[in-house]
């Protein structure tokens, strides 16, 4: 597993994946590019064998108290591997080096295997958002990590943090 940063030129791969894990309610291409590019925002993509297999990304002003995990993506053939756990905590290690002391996120209400994940890692639910998910009617679980009393685990892959 090679964790490193998004480029401009991952965008097809990535909107592939982003196509296949939300058929229903997928970003933009145009939304897609707008975060890879953002100042704000910090992307990895995971390769296996040189292609794309899985994406994350986190919203963090630098110095901000708080970050958001925007989205993590993985095609379906490699999910169950631990990729998806590397790349969340590779997230909060960049929420963490940007001054972020508590993470929020968004999770499918019908996503148990991505709300286990997140129970595992520390986050909590702090609410829920009707309907959120459109058009299927699907609830938006808000979760909650405080990177204080959960740090970011050390065990991060170090292409992730270069």
């Amino acid at each position: 597993m090679t964790l490193r940063d998004a480029r401009p030129d991952d965008l097809d791969a990535i909107m592939a994946i982003e196509q296949r894990s939300f058929p229903t309610d997928a970003w933009s291409r145009d939304t897609m590019a707008s975060e890879l590019a953002s100042p704000h925002g910090r992307y990895l993509v995971d390769e296996r064998g040189g292609a794309i297999v899985g994406y994350g990304g986190i919203r963090a002003l630098q110095g901000g108290a708080d970050a958001d995990i925007q989205t993590i993506a993985l095609l379906a053939e490699v999910r169950g591997q631990g990729r998806g756990r590397a790349l969340l905590r590779a997230l909060l290690q960049a929420a963490a080096d940007r001054g972020a002391h508590e993470v929020f996120l968004e999770v499918r209400a019908d996503n148990p295997p991505a709300e286990g994940l997140y129970r595992a890692e520390g986050f909590e639910e702090i609410g829920r958002r009707p309907r959120y998910y459109q058009p299927d009617d699907v609830d938006a679980i808000v979760m909650h990590l405080d990177l204080r009393r959960h740090p970011a685990p050390a065990d991060t892959p170090k292409e992730a943090t270069a």
